[in-house]
């Protein structure tokens, strides 16, 4: 009811990665988190119970004026959700402090249209949606946290996905375009 659209079927092969946040509690995650989602034109889903309302000032703020350039559907449900992504491959992330096997991100081989899922901040990925990806990847962390920001953690995925799968090459200019030749050091000559 808030003049979201509708999650239309995608399939494999349409090539476009896609961020779903399943049961957020955190407005400003999820505003970060949306903006990072305009910035590169990638479809963020939210499935319900969310733990604020769209309204809510601090979601707004954290996306700023970007609203109006994030792809968002809300979802009543993980099921209905799944339903609307046949054969799509979902990537659960975890932190692995549950004792949940994972690959590590920088050596996950993402393809063009995976689902990356994020769990919620408090308990991370429930257990049924965990079994329902067809992997799991992590972040790897050697100090003495948990895990990362919800928000760092999305960012990180992305583009490590971006990366691994071409589309940086294919949407952001060659550094010499922008600022001048450029030394394999990266100082500018």
């Amino acid at each position: 009811g808030h003049g979201l659209p509708q999650g239309r079927p995608l399939h494999p092969g349409d090539g476009v990665i896609e961020i779903v946040l399943i049961a957020p509690e955190i407005p400003q995650n999820t505003g970060s988190i949306a903006r990072l989602c305009a910035a590169t034109k990638t479809p963020l889903h939210l499935v319900k119970p969310l733990g604020f309302s769209l309204a809510d000032r601090y979601l707004k703020r954290a996306g700023l004026d970007y609203w109006p350039h994030v792809n968002l559907t809300v979802w009543e449900d993980f099921e209905v959700f799944r339903a609307a992504r046949p054969g799509r491959r979902l990537v659960a992330t975890t932190a692995g402090n549950r004792g949940h096997a994972a690959v590590a991100c920088h050596r996950f081989a993402f393809d063009a249209d995976d689902v990356l899922v994020f769990g919620a901040e408090s308990s991370g990925l429930p257990q049924h949606v965990l079994d329902a990806a067809a992997c799991r990847l992590t972040i790897p962390i050697w100090g003495q946290v948990r895990s990362l920001n919800i928000a760092n953690a999305a960012s990180v995925v992305l583009y490590e996905a971006l990366r691994r799968t071409g589309v940086l090459d294919t949407v952001a200019p060659l550094d010499s375009e922008r600022v001048g030749p450029v030394e394999e050091t990266g100082q500018k000559r």
